[in-house]
């Protein structure tokens, strides 16, 4: 593991310590204590670690209300989207707290030529040796074993100076910690990385295999879902591509998941044959590389899953392939976050060396070059089938990243996230205990809900199904074949004022029958998904045979196809994308736009989960889209 015990290999300037700071105040604390991890050692005072302190930025209060400006439908400045040069400017940290950062090192003993400012003043990073950081922060680091072998280094809690709260947004490395690993063999196993096979994030399987796709017909969507299907089920058959060339959809992927040309060729053979042949639009973001030595469905199957639905529903729109990270030290969601938006590395950091892939890479085999910083402009749609519990995120590193989201939405980008596929409970169906820690070995009965589909500033996607004997033409219910739709109630992020008047309609109409020790009940937080489409019985082409797959990493590419389809309607007629989408969908959600999904439920930790009802609610969100009725409404917007 990189940050486990990375050090700096450079001797640190001998540096006497200062006698106790007082007035120090509690900055960050650990969000869940690691399970499975061993506490060893103290780390060794000698080390030097990469410190990294992260200013708060200006402005950020008024990041949503700037937002809804840009894409709220009623609003006159709809679609007015910012550069990323004025998104900068804007909410860049004040001089105050780069001087009171630098001050702050220099009277606790730090000499100013080891303090550096970040190209965009957004990070105040200095080498120190363990000692010294124990000092400065009032924290103690140790070594924590994993029975794989595997070490992190970590403190409980770190503390600033009071007058230091205002400046500081966090600290790092510090109380961050990975608290799950991947099933796979060594050597390949290291820190659970989001492109690791076996980490229980992507498609899911019922291990049954299918033959002869040509005889799969609409007559048979209740048993296998091909391109007819969707486009049946969302009206997305009627449409056309007119200007392909003016738009972009992009498909994240973390190495070393990785498509099989033979697999899509075998798709496209069957459901697209003019496709046969093409191939994603490679972006390879810190060494992003599209494996073959590797092939399994744990390698293989999100990524031709993703990449031969979305292609074949927006041909012949190009679609990008966001590839992100090596195959050694691998990456995380702020990597590809660096990659679009170059002021995200730069001016804000990003990286955290505890969750995210660190570039260069110096190790044998690794990207030993800088990070992918800024190499292409924001694809107008991202769609991401990943997802992480939101209990092991400090508060201070999930709004961070949230924020992020939010700027992309003001450069005009709409960015969807899975919701999920354990119901209410979180990654690999665990539970909360009553301290709010993930029940690792069970007994948990507070709902997990999942980041970064709890961020208001993205698309959450939730999963439905055509249920046994129906057609295309009968109303879906909420996914209950071998997954359950990810959904529920955040406990970092407030209520967005946007989804504010559905979801309190659905708590005072369908109130749940659970309390405030098993879901966040205030009725003041962000609900999620916002809404959802088809997540059973996929046939996607994986490793030369056809399988039955499920879960809300299928939903989600077919609901940024369909954006990316309204993009283009909009596109053609010279008007820009719909960048962030919730406000419209919200907006939109009585109408016939959507189609309301008010059977099934999303069963999770001992208990039936939420129910789908009229309306909105935290199973399917507001629905499925109906693009014969969606794409007049998105058309009409200024």
């Amino acid at each position: 593991m990189r940050l486990l015990l990375q050090v700096l290999a450079i001797c640190a300037f001998a540096v006497g310590a200062p006698s106790r700071r007082r007035n120090l105040v509690l900055h960050e604390r650990r969000a869940a204590e690691p399970v499975a991890w061993a506490k060893t050692r103290r780390l060794e005072a000698h080390k030097v670690l990469p410190l990294r302190i992260g200013l708060k930025q200006q402005n950020m209060h008024e990041l949503e209300k700037l937002l809804m400006s840009i894409a709220h439908p009623d609003s006159l400045t709809y679609g007015q989207y910012w550069s990323p040069e004025r998104i900068a400017d804007h909410f860049a940290p004040s001089e105050a707290s780069i001087s009171s950062a630098k001050s702050w090192l220099s009277d606790t003993g730090f000499h100013p030529d080891r303090i550096r400012v970040s190209p965009s003043k957004g990070w105040i990073d200095v080498n120190a040796t363990v000692a010294e950081i124990e000092h400065l922060l009032d924290a103690e680091y140790y070594v924590y074993t994993h029975p794989s072998g595997d070490e992190q280094i970590s403190c409980e809690s770190y503390s600033v100076p009071e007058y230091m709260r205002e400046h500081v947004e966090l600290i790092k490395p510090t109380v961050h910690f990975v608290h799950h690993l991947p099933d796979v063999p060594s050597p390949l196993r290291k820190r659970d990385k989001l492109g690791a096979p076996g980490s229980n994030n992507g498609p899911k399987t019922n291990g049954v295999n299918v033959t002869d796709p040509d005889s799969w017909s609409l007559a048979s969507c209740d048993r296998f879902i091909i391109p007819d299907c969707l486009r049946a089920l969302y009206s997305i058959h009627y449409y056309k591509p007119q200007k392909p060339n003016l738009n972009s959809y992009g498909i994240v992927e973390f190495t070393p998941q990785a498509y099989l040309a033979s697999d899509l060729d075998m798709f496209f053979t069957h459901f697209s044959k003019s496709q046969v042949g093409q191939r994603p639009v490679l972006v390879s973001i810190d060494g992003g590389v599209v494996q073959t030595d590797k092939q399994s469905f744990g390698f293989n199957g999100e990524s031709d899953l993703d990449l031969e639905y979305a292609m074949t529903l927006v041909n012949p729109t190009p679609v990008l392939l966001l590839q992100t990270g090596d195959l050694v030290e691998r990456a995380w969601f702020d990597n590809w976050l660096d990659a679009v938006d170059g002021s995200y590395c730069t001016f804000e950091g990003g990286d955290d060396p505890q969750f995210d892939g660190i570039y260069p890479d110096t190790r044998p085999g690794g990207f030993n070059q800088p990070e992918s910083c800024g190499i292409i402009a924001p694809p107008k749609v991202v769609s991401i089938s990943y997802v992480q519990d939101e209990a092991v995120l400090t508060a201070a590193y999930a709004e961070r990243q949230c924020k992020e989201y939010g700027k992309l939405g003001m450069m005009g980008t709409t960015v969807l996230y899975s919701s999920g596929d354990s119901g209410v409970a979180g990654f690999r169906g665990v539970c909360l205990d009553d301290s709010g820690n993930r029940a690792i070995q069970g007994g948990g009965v507070k709902f997990n809900p999942e980041f970064p589909a709890t961020c208001p500033f993205v698309t959450a996607v939730g999963a439905t199904q055509i249920n046994p004997g129906s057609t295309v033409r009968d109303p879906e219910s909420a996914c209950e074949r071998v997954i359950f739709s990810g959904g529920g109630f955040s406990n970092i992020f407030s209520m967005p004022d946007y989804q504010e008047s559905a979801v309190r309609k659905y708590l005072k109409d369908y109130p749940p029958p659970y309390t405030s020790q098993q879901y966040n009940n205030s009725g003041m937080v962000r609900a999620y998904p916002d809404l959802s489409a088809n997540g059973a019985n996929y046939v996607p082409a994986i490793d030369g045979e056809f399988d039955l797959f499920y879960g809300t990493s299928a939903s989600t590419p077919v609901v940024g196809a369909i954006i990316t389809l309204i993009n283009d309607a909009r596109l053609s007629v010279g008007k820009g994308p719909v960048g962030f989408l919730n406000p419209a969908i919200y907006h939109l959600s009585s109408s016939l736009a959507f189609n309301d999904i008010t059977t099934g439920s999303n069963p999770g930790c001992g208990t039936t989960g939420f129910d789908a009802t009229k309306g909105w609610d935290p199973v399917t969100g507001v629905g499925t889209p109906n693009m014969e009725y969606l794409l007049p409404a998105l058309l009409l917007l200024p």
